[in-house]
């Protein structure tokens, strides 16, 4: 491409997500980026439905990164798992993720992702939303996979992309979304924003 809005600007583009999960999916879209965190409290951040707060918690991030870099790209994103409008988050312990797991057994639930992207005045939001089915969990298979630590840091406390992979009978929509990152969505706006 000959046009790239980031060329002689010295413009970075940030990742402002710690996952791994996230940071491994830019790199597919491209590898010139560098992390950086923000410090957001995400608890104090509220929605009327979890798509809403996944977008909101997505803009909260990017924003506070942005502030100490207001001349690079930066992306910020958050992923909740909604069974009927419940959000489940990150587990806060072994127990929890058991609950957790227990609730999506057998049934489909949602897993939406906000983005949002920012450069100079700019700013892109959404939120992706993938359907995801689960076969029905006996106790031992729960207890071995919370076990396995696997569910640790992960919203909803499963990782579509590891352990949980064999309990996913189904999914409708994006499969990157539900690791934390719709790639395609995310290429289409900074392709939109010439940023690549």
């Amino acid at each position: 491409m000959t046009h790239r809005a980031n060329e002689g600007k010295n413009m970075k583009i940030i990742l402002a997500s710690a996952s791994p999960r996230r940071k491994e999916l830019m790199a597919l879209i491209t590898e010139q980026y560098t992390v950086c965190t923000s410090d957001v409290e995400e608890r104090g951040i509220t929605a009327d439905t979890p798509m809403q707060l996944a977008e909101k918690l997505a803009c909260a991030k990017c924003a506070a990164v942005h502030a100490v870099h207001p001349h690079d790209v930066v992306i910020g994103c958050d992923t909740v798992v909604d069974v009927d409008g419940e959000v489940y988050g990150k587990p806060h312990d072994d127990e929890q993720a058991k609950q957790m797991l227990r609730t999506l057994s057998g049934r489909s639930h949602r897993v939406h992702t906000g983005v949002c992207v920012m450069q100079g005045g700019q700013q892109h939001s959404f939120a992706e939303t993938t359907k995801v089915v689960f076969a029905p969990l006996s106790e031992e298979e729960i207890d071995a996979y919370v076990k396995s630590g696997d569910p640790r840091d992960k919203a909803g406390a499963y990782g579509i992309q590891s352990g949980a992979a064999r309990f996913v009978t189904g999914i409708e929509g994006c499969y990157f979304n539900v690791m934390g990152f719709p790639v395609s969505r995310v290429y289409a706006v900074l392709r939109n924003m010439r940023v690549i």
